[in-house]
């Protein structure tokens, strides 16, 4: 199963609260209370989110944190590269490939198209589109058929 982790989740909700902050400096303690995040929890996205330049951080008195830049410009992709790294459905679809059957593997070409249309699909949704709740479902273009994403 494809799943992002609990911390992913979290650091994409901590992107939308800032997001929704305009371009006010949040600071950490605020941040969790406003998402009822945990501050350590919190404050470890923060320094992640960071050190991925997704966040800038201002020391002081006022200090706080703020999203390094227009929200329509972070992609979902972005923030699943900053929190868990380049996605990579297979050991072979990974950049670093270390597959020892990969020489006589029959699939791998496919595993890869999948992943680079899964990774194109993340790109094209933005923090902005992810804040937008009461948006219709995307449609996605897969092997030039159209696929769409039904809500529940």
């Amino acid at each position: 199963m494809l799943r992002i982790s609990k911390l992913t989740d979290y650091g994409t909700v901590l992107l939308a609260h800032l997001a929704a902050s305009d371009d006010d400096v949040c600071s950490a303690a605020d941040v969790a209370a406003a998402t009822g995040i945990a501050l350590p929890t919190v404050s470890k996205l923060l320094k992640l989110l960071g050190k991925a330049q997704l966040v800038v951080s201002t020391r002081g008195v006022n200090g706080g944190y703020q999203l390094s830049r227009d929200p329509g410009q972070i992609s979902a992709a972005n923030v699943i590269d900053a929190l868990e790294g380049p996605v990579s459905i297979t050991e072979c679809s990974a950049s670093d490939s270390q597959c020892e059957h990969e020489g006589v593997c029959s699939v791998g070409g496919a595993w890869q198209r999948i992943n680079v249309a899964i990774r194109k699909a993340l790109e094209d949704v933005s923090l902005s589109d992810l804040l937008r709740s009461n948006s219709s479902a995307p449609t996605f273009h897969f092997a030039g058929l159209p696929v769409t994403v039904e809500k529940k």
